[in-house]
């Protein structure tokens, strides 16, 4: 088992289902390792032997549908237990998993299909239909997840049939394991790739920001297709051999998430600051949990009321996180470093500064970027191995030793980091990364959209939302059932979450001279007045 106090250490081949979860099997075999729940009130409860074994079934599945080592396969499922088979299942294999969300629509399904040339896909009745869309006539194995549907095989028919497979690769540290497609300011999401030893970079997120061990159960509420579910629904929790809960339902509103939170044993909550906003604005009242012993959050910086009025209600502070879809927690608040507004300090392990252009280390109190030292070969904890076909934008991220994340903050007398903004476009809005150009793409291709410019825009309650300044084509003219119809179109068009929540009908935009769009005008007038 993983010693919290170990020195990172890079070992030759590393297989996390092999090494961690066939492991605390042998070992520890009737501890628990998921609580699933379900909107409908089933409860299953997992152990490490019964997972292992899921995930021995689940590989057979992939394996019989042409699945082999080094094949992507997305797997565009919420919450059903078939995300944890699948995800260990193709680890075994040694194919690449790339989990998505499934509120995306068929145009980003079919650039990711394509774009990372997937072998397989996996989606259940959320997300089929949307699948079938996108990819008319592809020889692309297509498993359904939750019974059966035309077109498709059923996971759930050839799980049951299937005989485990035992075996398992020996994977390299870099063979890849993960394929995220994560938004950037330009162009198309970018695929960020990790390999197959960055599941130990986690110890670093288990044991100094989600402060786990074995016995604790941590409640996670990100969405499976963002890498924060690797963070906290899977890597960080079983390398400390802690349990892992999880609710399957078609949403979360605060008042379920509370009183699931005083009937099953959390130890720990990991959630957005979105969500604390809505706990303790629907008022917190009577709410009590005799197990609930440590609450983090990430994803975007989080206001001092909230954590005021959550530790007024609970007695537990919030400890703010922070990290990457490239990395591992890179920063956080924890006891004994912990200052209320801060991102915290770096976490052990990590060599984190702000830098200036030239890559020198700022002064006390000096803005500058985000930094990460990874020395000459370019390597630390949990850093992703670069973006998939794209050397140039993998190159594009590193100032000589030092890979830059594109925030900025200061570091005051004491060492703690002070978050000031992103250095590029890029929206942040309740925890979802969005660029700007997949927003505009989608506005383009309304009729009565000539041109537009995606910024960020302040809210209350998501710390930032998408706002789109259009210009209209001729013919149209601007009116709120207009502003209405283009947001429809782009909730239908792309990601519901993207879609531009704020529309400001104009007759130009700020340009350079070369003719680009000055994004970062139009964000600086949209917040001075906040």
């Amino acid at each position: 088992m993983l010693d919290k106090e170990e020195t990172w250490k890079t070992p030759a081949q590393y297989n996390f289902a092999r090494d961690s979860v066939a492991l605390h099997a042998q070992e520890r075999g009737d501890a628990r390792a998921l609580l699933w729940v379900d909107a409908g009130g089933t409860t299953v409860e997992i152990n490490f032997r019964d997972m292992n074994q899921r995930a021995e079934r689940a590989a057979a599945v992939l394996r019989a549908q042409g699945v082999r080592r080094g094949d992507t396969v997305l797997i565009l499922l919420g919450r059903e237990l078939a995300w944890w088979e699948l995800m260990l299942g193709c680890m075994r294999i040694g194919a690449i998993a790339s989990p998505g969300t499934i509120q995306l629509m068929p145009k980003d399904i079919y650039y990711r299909r394509h774009a990372a040339n997937a072998r397989c896909i996996i989606a259940s009745e959320t997300v089929a239909e949307r699948v079938d869309t996108a990819l008319v006539d592809d020889d692309s194995a297509k498993l359904y997840v939750g019974g059966t549907r035309e077109g498709w095989a059923s996971y759930d028919e050839l799980f049951e049939a299937s005989a485990s497979l035992k075996e398992i690769v020996d994977t390299e540290a870099t063979d890849p394991l993960l394929c995220y497609f994560t938004s950037g300011t330009t162009g198309q999401p970018k695929m960020a790739v990790h390999g197959a030893c960055y599941p130990l970079g986690h110890r670093i997120t288990a044991y100094h920001w989600l402060q786990l061990g074995e016995g604790d159960l941590v409640w996670n509420l990100s969405d499976t297709g963002w890498a924060k579910a690797a963070y906290s629904s899977l890597f960080g929790p079983w390398l400390a051999g802690a349990g892992i809960m999880a609710y399957h339902a078609p949403g979360l509103d605060s008042e379920s998430i509370l009183e699931l939170l005083q009937k099953h044993p959390v130890t720990t909550l990991c959630a957005p600051p979105t969500a604390y906003r809505m706990f303790v604005r629907s008022g917190l009242g009577d709410f009590s949990s005799p197990t609930l012993r440590h609450c983090v959050s990430a994803g975007e910086p989080l206001n001092s009321e909230v954590i005021d009025l959550w530790k007024q209600a609970t007695g537990l502070d919030i400890y703010d996180g922070y990290g990457q879809t490239e990395t591992v927690i890179l920063c956080c608040n924890r006891p004994g470093a912990h200052k209320q507004g801060t991102m915290g300090k770096p976490t052990p392990g990590f060599d984190l500064a702000v830098i200036d252009e030239n890559g020198n280390r700022v002064a006390v109190d000096e803005e500058g970027d985000i930094a990460l030292w990874t020395g000459d070969d370019r390597k630390a904890p949990g850093l992703f191995l670069g973006y998939r076909d794209d050397q140039a934008r993998t190159e594009s991220v590193y100032r000589g030793s030092w890979y830059v994340t594109g925030d900025r903050a200061i570091v005051d007398a004491e060492g703690f980091f002070w978050f000031v903004g992103r250095a590029d476009d890029v929206i942040l809005t309740s925890g979802y990364r969005i660029g700007p150009f997949e927003v505009e793409s989608a506005l383009f291709e309304h009729p009565a959209v000539a041109e537009s410019a995606v910024v960020a825009s302040p809210d209350p309650a998501r710390g930032e939302i998408v706002k789109a300044f259009v210009i209209l084509a001729a013919g149209y003219e601007a009116s709120d059932a207009l502003a209405k119809e283009i947001q429809d179109y782009v909730k239908h068009t792309t990601a519901p979450y993207k879609y531009p929540r704020k529309i400001e009908f104009v007759t130009s935009l700020p340009k350079t001279i070369s003719g680009k769009i000055r994004r970062k005008e139009l964000r600086e007038r949209e917040w001075r007045g906040h």
